[in-house]
C-alpha cells in the first residue's frame, strides 16, 4: 500500500492563488492528501504538480450535480474546508438580483450540499471536521454589500445549525471569520501604501483553519476570528 493510499483526505473548495492554495499547502504539510476544487483547471493543474499528493478536481461548486460527481471521484474526506466564495460590491439598487442568487448558491447552498455529501461518512467513522471560511459580512450588512453579506450571514447560520446537529455525532463544524485584508497581489495593488502588517497572510489563515480542524474533542470552537493586531473592531 502506498503512502498516499493511507493518508487521510482533505477536500478544499475555492482553491485560488491566495487563501485556498495556502490551505492546501498546510494540509499537505500536515500529512493529508488534498482534493482541490475550483473552476480554474489550469491553476489546479499547476498546484497538483507543485504539491505532493494533491488532486486537481475542476468544479463549479454552485453546480450541485458537478459537486456530487467530484466528491464521488475523490472519495470520503476526513476534513472539508469550504473556502469558495461568491462576492459583489453594490447597494441593493445597484446589484442585479441574479448576483445575490449566484452568491447564495456558492456561499450557502454549496455548504449544504457539501455537508450532505461528506458528513455521513464522518459520522460513520466517528470523527471528521467541516470548516467554513467567512468574513465580517457574515456579521453585519453594510450598504455596499447587499449582494454579498446576506449570503455570508446565511452561511454562518447554516454552519451553526450543522454544528449543533453534527457535534454530538463526532463531527466538528467551525466557522472562521476573517476580519482582515488578505495579502494577495490585487490587494497590494489596491493599497500600495499599506504597511506589510496591515495585511493578513494566507499562510496565517491556513494555519488557523488547520488548527480548528484538529482541536481536541473536549475544547471545540464554533465561531473563531482572525485579524491583524492593530485592526479596529
Amino acid at each position: 500500500m502506498t503512502d498516499s493510499a493511507i493518508k487521510p483526505l482533505a477536500l478544499v473548495t475555492g482553491v485560488g492563488p491566495g487563501t485556498g492554495a495556502a490551505i492546501v499547502r498546510r494540509f499537505a504539510e500536515g500529512g493529508y492528501r488534498v482534493a482541490m476544487l475550483a473552476r480554474d483547471a489550469g491553476r489546479l493543474a499547476s498546484l497538483e504538480q507543485e504539491i505532493p499528493g494533491s488532486i486537481a478536481m475542476p468544479c463549479d461548486v454552485s453546480d450541485a450535480v458537478a459537486l456530487e460527481r467530484a466528491i464521488r471521484k475523490v472519495g470520503d474526506p476526513k476534513v472539508v474546508v469550504h473556502n469558495a466564495v461568491g462576492g459583489a460590491f453594490g447597494t441593493f439598487t445597484q446589484i442585479e438580483p441574479e448576483t445575490l442568487q449566484r452568491n447564495f448558491e456558492i456561499n450557502t447552498m454549496a455548504l449544504l450540499h457539501l455537508a450532505r455529501l461528506t458528513t455521513p461518512a464522518m459520522i460513520a467513522a466517528g470523527e471528521g471536521a467541516l470548516i467554513v471560511t467567512g468574513n465580517t459580512s457574515a456579521q453585519r450588512g453594510r450598504a455596499a454589500f447587499a449582494g454579498f453579506a446576506p449570503t455570508k450571514a446565511a452561511q454562518r447560520i447554516l454552519a451553526e445549525s450543522l454544528a449543533r446537529d453534527l457535534g454530538p455525532k463526532g463531527v466538528h463544524v467551525a466557522y472562521l471569520v476573517i476580519d482582515a485584508v488578505i495579502d494577495v497581489p490585487w490587494q497590494r495593488e489596491r493599497l500600495p501604501d499599506a504597511a506589510d502588517d496591515f495585511f493578513t497572510s494566507p499562510a496565517s489563515i491556513a494555519g488557523e483553519v488547520f488548527h480548528l480542524a484538529h482541536q481536541p474533542r473536549d475544547a471545540w470552537s464554533f465561531l473563531a476570528e482572525v485579524r491583524p493586531f492593530h485592526e479596529p473592531w
